[in-house]
């Protein structure tokens, strides 16, 4: 994958988690006090480990795999594992991670383990 393309991803990325996190913000007072002391530009750098417990039983279960699907995919960027199925090492192509920008495993491995799950 091209340099560009995966800042591109971590933007998007970092865009992902302030939104969820600033929704959550808008709608849970114990949260907006707690981020109401952060620097704006550090809340795309909170952590889904460093969240308090409040904050987690806060989260809808979708959201804290969201978050904790970004982060993961944000990892993966800074140990250049990103766009690699986690399942097979093959490369997830460019098209399914502009549209899922935290996607774990490529088409194929991702059909099958919906499968296994029927």
């Amino acid at each position: 994958m091209d340099k560009d393309f995966i800042s591109r991803m971590k933007e998007n990325l970092k865009k992902m988690k302030k939104e969820i996190l600033k929704h959550l913000a808008s709608e849970n007072e114990d949260f907006k006090n707690i981020i109401d002391d952060i620097d704006p530009k550090d809340l795309v750098d909170i952590a889904a480990e460093d969240i308090d417990k409040k904050i987690l039983q806060a989260l809808g279960s979708q959201e804290i795999k969201r978050l904790q699907l970004i982060d993961s995919a944000l990892a993966r960027i800074e140990n250049g594992k990103y766009g690699i199925c986690m399942s097979c090492g093959k490369k997830i192509p460019r098209e399914r991670l502009e549209a899922i920008p935290y996607a774990l495993l490529c088409i194929e491995c991702k059909a099958r383990e919906e499968r296994k799950k029927r």
